[in-house]
Parts: C-alpha cells; sequence; structure tokens
C-alpha cells in the first residue's frame, strides 16, 4: 500500500473514532440529563394538598404523596422508607399549622438536611380558631386552623404559589407548562367557588347553622356565610374526644339554634349519630361530608374538586330543608 493511501487510511479511523466518542459522549450527556430530570421529585404530606400539586405540576416532576386516601391527617404516620424519602426530595410541600401531627419532626428533619420546604397553610392568609362562644374550641383559641381548604379561594392561592415554590427548587421543570397547568387549574377552581356561592344562596338565612365532628369547617363558614354552632368533639384536631360535658353543651347549643343536622367525615357517620340520638333523645340527620381526606378512585371525592362539589351538594341538601322526618 502507497504511503498517501495509508496516511488517509488511518485519518479515516480517527475520523471514525472521534465521531464514535462525540457519539458516546453526547449519548452519555443525554443519560445524565435524562436521569436528573428523572430524579426530580416533590414530596407532599397530606393528599389534599398531593392532588392541588399534581394539578399544577402535570408531568413535569415526580409527586409522591405521603397520606394515604381515607387516612387522617392529624394521626398518619411515616414508614422508614418514607421518611428516607423526604430528605431526598427536591421540594417537601406540607399543610403545616400543626395538622399533620405525626409527620412534622420529618420535615423538619428534611429542611434541616437542606431540603427545600413549603408550609402552605402559614401562607394563605390563616385564621385563628375563635372562643367557645362563636363554636371554636377554647382550648385552642388563639391557636391557627390549619384546615384552609375548606375555603376555595385560598386554594387558588395556594396553587399558584406552590407553582411558584416548583419553579424555584425544581430542576428540570418547564416554567412554561408549570404556569399553563396552573392557569387551568385555577379557572377551575374559580367555578368551583362560582358553584359554591350559587348553592349556598339556595339555604335560608337562619338555616346556615354548622354543627361537625371536629372544628374543621371555620375556613367555609368565614366564606360563604355560615355559623358554625359547635363539633361533637370540640377542638381542631381529632385526636381529642368529648367529655360528657361537651356533649351536654352541645346539646343545649343545638336545640337553642334549632339544629337537627350534623355533619360528619364520612369515616365515622355511625357512631356519632348514635352519640347524638343518646344525648339529644330525638331526630338527628347525620349527614357524610368528606372533611380532611381524599378517597380512593370511585369512591366520591378522588380530587379536591370532587370532593368540595360532593360536601356542598350535602350541605345544600342538608339544611335547605326544614327538621328530618326520621333519622339516619
Amino acid at each position: 500500500m502507497r504511503a498517501p493511501q495509508r496516511a488517509r487510511t488511518r485519518v479515516a479511523r480517527l475520523r471514525r473514532l472521534l465521531a464514535g466518542l462525540l457519539a458516546l459522549v453526547a449519548a452519555a450527556t443525554a443519560t445524565a440529563c435524562s436521569g436528573s430530570r428523572e430524579e426530580a421529585r416533590i414530596v407532599v404530606t397530606t393528599n389534599i394538598l398531593g392532588d392541588i400539586t399534581r394539578q399544577v405540576v402535570g408531568d413535569q416532576a415526580e409527586v409522591t404523596v405521603l397520606m394515604k386516601p381515607n387516612a387522617d391527617p392529624h394521626s398518619f404516620g411515616l414508614s422508614a422508607v418514607q421518611a428516607a424519602e423526604l430528605e431526598r426530595a427536591d421540594l417537601v410541600v406540607f399543610n403545616g399549622l400543626g395538622l399533620e401531627e405525626n409527620v412534622l419532626r420529618h420535615v423538619d428533619a428534611a429542611r434541616e438536611a437542606g431540603v427545600a420546604t413549603f408550609e402552605v397553610g402559614e401562607a394563605v392568609d390563616p385564621l385563628t380558631f375563635g372562643t367557645g362562644e362563636d363554636g371554636g374550641p377554647e382550648d385552642e383559641a388563639g391557636q391557627p386552623d390549619p384546615h384552609f381548604w375548606t375555603d376555595p379561594d385560598r386554594v387558588r392561592k395556594a396553587a399558584g404559589l406552590i407553582a411558584d415554590h416548583v419553579s424555584e427548587h425544581v430542576q428540570g421543570v418547564d416554567d412554561k407548562a408549570l404556569r399553563a397547568n396552573a392557569a387551568r387549574y385555577d379557572e377551575q377552581l374559580a367555578e368551583l367557588t362560582a358553584f359554591m356561592e350559587k348553592s349556598f344562596g339556595e339555604i335560608p338565612e337562619d338555616r346556615r347553622n354548622l354543627v361537625t365532628n371536629h372544628h374543621v369547617f371555620g375556613y367555609l363558614a368565614d366564606r360563604f356565610g355560615f355559623r358554625v354552632v359547635g363539633a361533637v368533639i370540640p377542638s381542631g384536631t381529632t385526636l381529642a374526644s368529648p367529655s360528657s360535658s361537651d356533649l351536654r353543651s352541645l346539646t343545649r347549643a343545638m336545640d337553642q339554634a334549632g339544629v337537627r343536622t350534623v355533619f360528619a367525615d364520612s369515616s365515622q357517620p355511625g357512631r356519632l349519630a348514635e352519640v347524638l340520638r343518646t344525648e339529644l333523645g330525638g331526630q338527628v340527620q347525620v349527614v357524610e361530608l368528606y372533611s380532611e381526606s381524599l378517597t380512593a378512585e370511585n369512591e366520591g371525592a378522588a380530587t379536591y374538586l370532587q370532593m368540595m362539589r360532593a360536601n356542598t351538594t350535602a350541605m345544600t341538601d342538608g339544611l335547605a330543608v326544614g327538621s328530618p322526618e326520621g333519622t339516619q
């Protein structure tokens, strides 16, 4: 083989080798980018906030929700694996204001480990519990009420703030897509507010009295003009228990207000109905609501929008009519 030909052959081989190396580098870079994109993770404590976050984030990042459907946010706990997930997240979204009582220490640990966290309840102008005279728990008067999601306007604010925190702290997110998701969800929440206003407008003013299993609908009452007469459990948490004197006080308040409809979490309406029948000695209608947890699919409240529409319909039907003919 002539020298010029051998030189051309070596150059061709070098070019093929260089092309192969460039292809390997490009593949490695793509894999690294893909890997970092797949690893972008948001961890959310409660399933209500989890749904709101997923509506905003869409497919831009993985969203892990710690609280299972039909669970109690006041009492659910974490496994060791779930606790570890918090410290591997890019962003932790949590309700705060004392709601997730068994989980907040893990959120604190993640924050101390350098994970970005967002306490939603603190950021949406929280209300405080009132006094026993206006339906609030006396022992918790002045403390922040964590149940902000019963006011859809505050959820609109929360959704926008979640989008802001995701944009700031989660790498690889398409901000344009994120903002489009947030805008679409904001429209749906505005429609929810309009639906609730129209529905509650059908309830006469003298029947806008709420009795619940515990103090969870203060934001809804404040937003839509209801009076909270009292709660079977006179507390902002389900971990408390009613005493005989608590129940006597509640029954007196119900008698004075002419209330015979009580709204209870869907997980325990039967037990509540029996307690109230014993104390009131008369007819009581117990209406089931989804108050602090979403359900599994096809169980009535798998999303926040479904939950609030179902609750609005149940409350309107339960209060728009007079005293029930029978009991549950």
